[in-house]
């Protein structure tokens, strides 16, 4: 199994044409690890910019790339990942980042650029940050910096200027190396066929009373006071993503407010579900 860890630059730039914000991706990097572990190869490639011809300050501060540079070494987008998947290419080859942060611009400047959300080039793929996580001993879940990481590995990284795409996945690589254990680390390896980049930029959303694909009434209610069926007494109504309805046990008689929302994924959907029994002055007026 080899390895190519990847990490990109990007500019938070404007497009006037969609009127949204997007991460443009400025710079590649890359380190190529063979089965032993071993740096074997580098990539580093600038790319000229489409969607903002100017730099954000942010950026231009955290990285110290400058347009005049860009100039310079830049090509084109198409060309630099064309590129990119020709060094990368080999069987039985893992891709990995810092966090999946890197592979969503990716995809998403896919989808940007080449209208399509499949990375063809990239057959399996792992999350390295998440990998070295599970390493640190009480951690509190959060995802953790490569800085922080590697201080806490004992990896010093003086010699790097993180920020610059190629620096950082020296970085990466020596955290990845320090606790690499094939057994521990296969899980983590996800394959990358379409439904994968599919799911992974898909954005979950509440289901209306206008959604087909969800009847409300076909949601099961059971009495949080004997586990009895609890049957709406009224239509619902939809507010705020939430539907809403008075409901009564079909056996204590107990009243209650429902409150039902349902979130599409990408694989299902999720239904949440509160009841909230009504007070009992108040019950006496709902039929």
């Amino acid at each position: 199994m080899n390895y190519i860890i990847f990490d990109f630059e990007w500019n938070n730039a404007y497009n006037y044409k969609t009127k949204k914000g997007m991460n443009e991706i400025i710079e590649i990097g890359a380190v190529k690890l063979n089965s032993y572990l071993e740096i074997v190869d580098t990539f580093k490639q600038l790319i000229k910019p489409r969607v903002s011809k100017k730099l954000g300050t942010r950026f231009k501060n955290l990285t110290n790339i400058t347009m005049d540079e860009i100039n310079e070494k830049g090509i084109d987008f198409d060309d630099a990942f064309s590129d990119f998947a020709r060094w990368s290419r080999g069987d039985n080859t893992v891709f990995l980042s810092w966090s999946q942060s890197d592979l969503y611009t990716l995809v998403d400047n896919f989808v940007k650029f080449k209208g399509t959300t499949y990375v063809d080039f990239m057959e399996n793929y792992a999350d390295v940050q998440k990998y070295c996580m599970q390493f640190i001993d009480n951690h509190d879940g959060n995802q953790i910096s490569l800085s922080h990481c590697a201080s806490l590995f004992e990896i010093d990284l003086s010699d790097k200027s993180l920020h610059r795409a190629l620096e950082d996945c020296y970085a990466e690589a020596y955290c990845f190396r320090k606790v690499f254990d094939k057994k521990r680390f296969l899980p983590f390896i996800n394959r990358c066929d379409r439904a994968f980049f599919e799911k992974l930029v898909f954005k979950p959303y509440f289901l209306t009373d206008k959604n087909i694909e969800f009847n409300v009434n076909d949601v099961k209610l059971s009495c949080p006071k004997c586990s009895a069926t609890v049957e709406p007494l009224n239509e619902y109504d939809f507010a705020n993503k939430t539907f809403k309805a008075a409901g009564q046990c079909k056996k204590c008689s107990a009243k209650f407010w429902i409150f039902i929302r349902a979130k599409k994924t990408y694989d299902e959907i999720v239904v949440s579900k509160r009841l909230v029994e009504i007070n009992k002055k108040r019950a006496k007026h709902i039929n």
